[in-house]
């Protein structure tokens, strides 16, 4: 197929509606990448609350965050994408406005009556819940937008715009905090998906489903929750998996508030983070290419070793140069793993049952996260305030990452993925 063919099978193999998803998840990934560049500083030098206290904030945040798509396909298929696409970047962008005025003065009522610490936590589970639906929205439209020949460029398209946001996102974040402020960050963000939820009531059309499909009920996706729990064999992948994000999540946990008390009081921790999602973009095709041939389960290994090395290099030699061959190591560990990852979770699943258990691919995301908060800022504390030795907290990160790797291969050896039907049928 030549060029020109190829060209225009794309352009006809896509409906509008593709384009209007994709496009608004761009500026949905910018604002959530944009406010999570800053959010650490945010809460421990704007609003003074402990490194501890930060860690344990932005660990259940991100839980949230990446935890409830589980529940909110099925929510958005109950209600409708646009309906639920709109409901969502509304959600985001009231709470991103109303992080960015927690110091204003209209808000004293609220900080006066409750403790910050509950405030902070209470606004944070407002935008924590516009990704649940965002996400599986995005992904769904795709599915349903996109002829069975482009289908694969679909999600191509979908994985490098949510790259381009992750690295435009922190380079927005390091220009308005330079320029207007740091809680104006939040409100930028918070303009971004409030345009997002213009553009999806005006240019979005429901998608087409399918004749003859029947929509969950959020009852059966709960029983459906319990059945993926059951299959042991595929919660201790996850587990397991997990400690991959627990070591990938500390860019935006404990490297910046090591960093600015550390390091360099005034370092651009937020620019920093757009090192990661570029590294991913330039690399991608890449590494991918390189690694074609490599059997999934050793891919994502090695990724997860190699996203490990990554924080060792912060504890050789601590300085802003050596955190962004840091990030660029991280990033070569995540384009490493992550496009085999969905192919071994997808072997794990019971045959017949794979959309089902492919749904909860997130889920070491959201576990990871949870840990990675409160381990990172106690880390932070521990061996910066405690032990006056700040550095020696990477060799802790990277030694979960070496421990995850390690049972990955005792997890390997022990279960097969290709097993896994026989144990299902086993607790059922």
């Amino acid at each position: 197929m030549s060029f020109a063919q190829r060209v225009k099978e794309i352009r006809g193999g896509f409906q509008p509606s593709f384009w209007i998803a994709n496009g608004t998840e761009l500026f949905e990934r910018l604002s959530y990448y944009g406010q999570q560049a800053v959010l650490a500083i945010f809460l421990h030098e704007e609003l003074r609350f402990s490194v501890e206290e930060t860690g344990r904030l932005q660990g259940f945040f991100g839980f949230v965050v990446w935890f409830l798509p589980i529940l909110g396909g099925t929510l958005a298929d109950r209600f409708g994408f646009r309906r639920s696409l709109a409901f969502a970047y509304l959600l985001l962008s009231c709470g991103y406005f109303l992080l960015g005025s927690l110091s204003a003065a209209w808000m004293a009522p609220l900080r006066e009556t409750i403790p910050l610490y509950w405030l902070v936590f209470a606004i944070l589970m407002v935008p924590a819940l516009g990704p649940s639906i965002v996400k599986p929205v995005v992904v769904g439209t795709t599915a349903r937008t996109a002829a069975e020949n482009v289908r694969s460029m679909g999600y191509s398209i979908y994985y490098t715009l949510v790259n381009i946001g992750g690295t435009l996102g922190p380079i927005m974040a390091f220009v308005v905090r330079r320029s207007i402020g740091i809680e104006n960050v939040f409100r930028v963000a918070a303009l971004s998906v409030f345009l997002m939820f213009f553009a999806t009531i005006l240019f979005f059309r429901e998608p087409p489903q399918a004749a003859g499909t029947q929509v969950a009920t959020v009852r059966a996706a709960l029983k459906n929750m319990v059945l993926v729990l059951r299959n042991f064999r595929f919660m201790g992948f996850l587990l397991i998996f997990s400690g991959f994000y627990v070591v990938f999540w500390q860019e935006y946990i404990g490297m910046p508030l090591f960093l600015r008390a550390y390091v360099n009081p005034n370092a651009d921790v937020d620019l920093l983070a757009s090192v990661e999602a570029f590294t991913v973009i330039a690399l991608q095709v890449l590494v991918s290419y390189l690694t074609r041939k490599v059997p999934a389960f050793t891919s994502m290994t090695a990724g997860i070793l190699i996203a490990s090395m990554a924080w060792i290099l912060m504890a050789l030699h601590p300085t802003i140069p050596m955190a962004v061959a840091s990030l660029i190591v991280l990033a070569l560990g995540e384009i490493t793993q992550a496009p085999r990852y969905y192919e071994y979770v997808s072997r794990l699943a019971p045959e017949g049952q794979q959309g089902l258990f492919m749904g909860y691919a997130f889920l070491p995301i959201a576990i990871g996260y949870f840990i990675a908060g409160p381990l990172g800022g106690w880390l932070v504390h521990y061996y910066g305030e405690v032990r006056h030795t700040p550095e020696r907290m990477w060799y802790v990160v990277s030694a979960v990452g070496i421990l995850t790797t390690l049972l990955m291969v005792i997890y390997n050896r022990l279960v097969k993925p290709g097993t896994a039907q026989s144990e299902h049928e086993s607790t059922t």
